[in-house]
């Protein structure tokens, strides 16, 4: 695995900064693709503590995010960023391997 395979934007690096910084002992942010969603699969955002052996880590601006082997091989290529506007903030995933998605941004098609 590269550590190219997957990016991560600078507002979403000040994020999960932000996030990680009021956490004590989860200071990491796994991103996790399951089945399920509108779309077939969907993606996971959650607080850890500890890396695995299989995890990408993608480090940036004092953020770490991990990525399972798993996961990877549906988001190899992706961008991770934040947005934050009129409708409301969040993670968004621009994945290039995506042939759908839904309307909320959190599941898609390969």
């Amino acid at each position: 695995m590269s550590e190219t395979a997957v990016t991560l934007s600078d507002s979403a690096a000040r994020r999960i900064s932000e996030i990680t910084e009021a956490e004590a002992d989860k200071t990491m942010l796994r991103v996790t693709v399951s089945g399920g969603g509108c779309s077939g699969f969907q993606y996971g955002f959650e607080l850890d503590s500890a890396r695995k052996d299989d995890d990408l880590v993608i480090e940036k601006q004092g953020a770490t995010v991990l990525i399972d082997s798993i996961s990877l091989m549906y988001m190899e290529g992706s961008e991770i960023d934040f947005v934050d506007d009129l409708i409301g903030a969040a993670f968004q995933i621009k994945n290039p391997n995506a042939t759908a998605a839904c309307g909320c941004g959190t599941s898609f098609s390969i």
